[in-house]
């Protein structure tokens, strides 16, 4: 499908691809794309909704400018897939009750985290000399990780929100296991610590924005090279736990299923980060805001809500979209609209054939509270082509 909607600003255009967009979107869509450093255009990808500053669901690339509340304070977050040589035969309810049960005892979720006797050290390792230099150079970091001071405990957890766990089938009844997580709270510190930090560079420069939060770092300034800094380290964390996890999580399968591998290759990808790349004739900063890379040939994840599809995919390399395709469904209504709209008693229709978490305080997940993500898919066949089509099975939320 083509582009589906295209709106005009003050300095470059925004390219839709979806009809499914409120007013406000729109509006921090403007907002962004009227900032003076933005290169070409911004993309908006079909699940685009509104965020904090900058809309979730698009792809920003910027001439010597960085914007931290664009890319998120979950840094590095993204999914993980992997195919075993299980087939649906191999699997019955009572194994799956018992597989949910461990990755639950196994993976942390929530704030939860591993004792100090079972932190991962040799994939924490190369992280500390890094932080510790950021530390020595920016001492009120210390004071922003708060209770992030044991974030070695946190590498290999899930984290809360719309992170997972899942056991999937595909399109032949092939197995998968899929997560979605980031670089959990010490990510989450440094990226409130530098946002902070560029909103004061605009009042000390006299900057007026649209909204405060596109506050930005421009390239030669005081925290910029620093700030890269922790998005590099804040992303190797991110895709470093995935790592670990899954690890964790094939563990916890083992037990109650019968012996398998991993079959071809592991799908690792962010979808809230920045890279330095090259698009329209010039090197920019691109920063995905909820989007993944789809280069041609890049393989990523799309995942659904918790009792619908997810897909895996190939990158068609679509220069419009800077290369890029949505990340998941996006949000059609906020976490407290969900609540008031949805019970449990909904949660359970809409989860069903699902074993997972069926209370109170998972229905803002519900999968009633998002898009489509059939019609996201449909939105966005000149971006990816579809390889899998998963169907969870086993779902553990944070």
């Amino acid at each position: 499908m083509p582009i589906k909607k295209v709106i005009a600003s003050q300095t470059v255009p925004v390219k839709i691809w979806t009809d499914d967009i409120d007013e406000k979107s729109e509006r921090q869509l403007v907002n962004l794309a009227s900032l003076p450093f933005i290169h070409h255009h911004v993309a908006a990808m079909p699940d685009v909704h509104a965020g904090i500053g900058a809309t979730i669901g698009t792809v920003i690339a910027t001439h010597k400018a960085i914007i931290p509340a664009a890319v998120g304070v979950d840094i590095g977050c993204g999914m993980l897939a992997c195919r075993l040589s299980l087939t649906a035969n191999d699997l019955d309810e009572k194994s799956l009750k018992k597989v949910f049960m461990q990755i639950s005892r196994d993976v942390p979720v929530g704030r939860g985290q591993h004792r100090d006797a079972d932190v991962l050290s040799g994939a924490v390792s190369p992280f500390v000399a890094r932080l510790d230099k950021m530390t020595e150079k920016y001492p009120e970091l210390l004071k922003a990780f708060g209770k992030f001071s044991k974030w070695m405990n946190q590498m290999g957890t899930l984290g809360s929100g719309n992170h997972f766990i899942e056991v999937c089938l595909d399109e032949s009844d092939g197995v998968w296991v899929m997560l979605h997580s980031g670089s959990r709270g010490i990510g989450n510190a440094l990226a409130a610590y530098f946002i902070e930090l560029a909103r004061q560079d605009m009042e000390r420069w006299m900057i007026h924005l649209p909204d405060r939060d596109l506050a930005y770092f421009p390239e030669g300034c005081e925290h910029f090279d620093d700030y890269v800094e922790a998005l590099a380290w804040a992303q190797e964390y991110a895709m470093q736990n995935r790592a670990c996890m899954i690890d964790l999580v094939l563990k916890a399968l083992s037990p109650h299923l019968p012996q398998f591998d991993v079959v071809g290759e592991v799908v690792n990808c962010h979808h809230n980060y920045v890279a330095m790349e090259h698009h329209f004739g010039e090197n920019v900063w691109v920063t995905r805001k909820g989007a993944i890379r789809a280069r041609e040939g890049d393989l990523g994840i799309i995942p659904g809500s918790m009792g619908t599809r997810s897909y895996i995919v190939r990158g068609i390399g679509n220069p419009d979209s800077f290369c890029s395709c949505a990340h998941g469904a996006g949000r059609r209504m906020s976490r407290t609209a969900a609540t008031k709209r949805f019970d449990e008693k909904d949660l359970a229709q809409q989860t069903e054939g699902v074993i997972c978490r069926k209370d109170k305080g998972v229905v803002d997940e519900i999968p009633g509270a998002y898009k489509n993500i059939n019609t996201v898919m449909s939105n966005q066949a000149d971006l990816v082509d579809i390889l899998h089509r998963l169907k969870q099975v086993v779902c553990v939320k944070g």
